[in-house]
């Protein structure tokens, strides 16, 4: 059987990353012969959270699972939404009784692919349950019960947690894609046991922006040290993630390569800037 080509996009940043990705999902999905696609929409809601709306506009335009974050529960709304759409995704190392879940397991032509969302610890906000214990008993689950392609998004502050998650997975789960900091690392590789890696995969969010907020806010921030709103930046959006190879029989990730795309000015949606955060990362 072909391998199944997976398209994961990080960290969707307000108006801007959202209208773009909603718009170029389906354009995508054939030119690069997709076969699954996975988003983190955790900042999609003018930089913090999602509502249930734009989960909706997101799923329709082609993503098969929807990740989050940290700030998954910014948007009030999105807690009662979480029970009644198992595709949007919140960390699986939340305590029991949490809204929602933290896996899912979805049927493709070429197999089962399995999408575990886990949140780190180091310098993370709130404290959540070790991840790595709650990712590798699921993925121990998961691959007892036949699913043998299992994508993981590890939204974590610190590159050594994240390339450290890889490194405990190698073999037990097909990749592991760093998310959160919103810059795209060049260390994409294929671990010995298997898995690929990349520590982030990077936003998709303006361009010219510090991390998808207006530079002149966040760098009067640092000059002053006093405090300020952030709000989105305008402007061409660049598109961030990776597309992996993976062996449907074995789950083995062939190839993991970054994907990084910036759009003219007359491919990204014309937005204007969005005010309601109040914060950068």
């Amino acid at each position: 059987m072909e391998p199944i080509r997976i398209l994961f996009l990080g960290d969707i940043v307000g108006e801007p990353g959202r209208k773009a990705v909603i718009e170029h999902l389906p354009a995508l999905r054939k030119e690069l012969q997709l076969d699954f696609i996975v988003v983190n929409g955790e900042n999609a809601a003018g930089g913090r959270g999602i509502t249930p709306r734009i989960a909706i506009d997101l799923l329709r335009a082609g993503a098969a699972v929807i990740t989050t974050g940290d700030h998954v529960w910014d948007q009030p709304e999105i807690i009662d939404y979480f029970p009644t759409e198992p595709r949007l995704l919140r960390p699986i190392n939340y305590p029991a009784g949490t809204p929602g879940g933290g896996s899912v397991v979805l049927e493709t032509p070429k197999g089962k692919v399995a999408v575990i969302q886990a949140q780190g610890r180091s310098f993370m906000q709130p404290p959540l349950e070790n991840p790595f214990l709650a990712v590798e008993e699921e993925a121990r689950r998961l691959r007892a019960d036949g699913v043998q392609v299992i994508f993981v998004d590890f939204h974590a502050e610190t590159t050594s947690e994240k390339i450290a998650l890889g490194w405990a997975l190698d073999g037990m789960v097909s990749v592991v894609a760093g998310t959160h900091t919103h810059v795209q690392t060049a260390d994409e590789r294929v671990l010995p046991g298997g898995t690929g890696c990349l520590t982030d995969a990077g936003m998709c969010g303006p361009e010219d922006s510090v991390l998808g907020r207006a530079t002149e806010s966040v760098v009067w921030r640092f000059r002053t040290g006093m405090p300020t709103r952030f709000p989105i930046a305008a402007g061409p959006v660049r598109m961030c993630g990776l597309v992996a190879e993976i062996d449907p029989a074995s789950g083995r990730c062939l190839s993991i390569v970054r994907f990084n795309r910036l759009l003219t000015s007359r491919e990204a949606p014309e937005t204007p800037a969005e005010g309601d955060s109040d914060r950068c990362k």
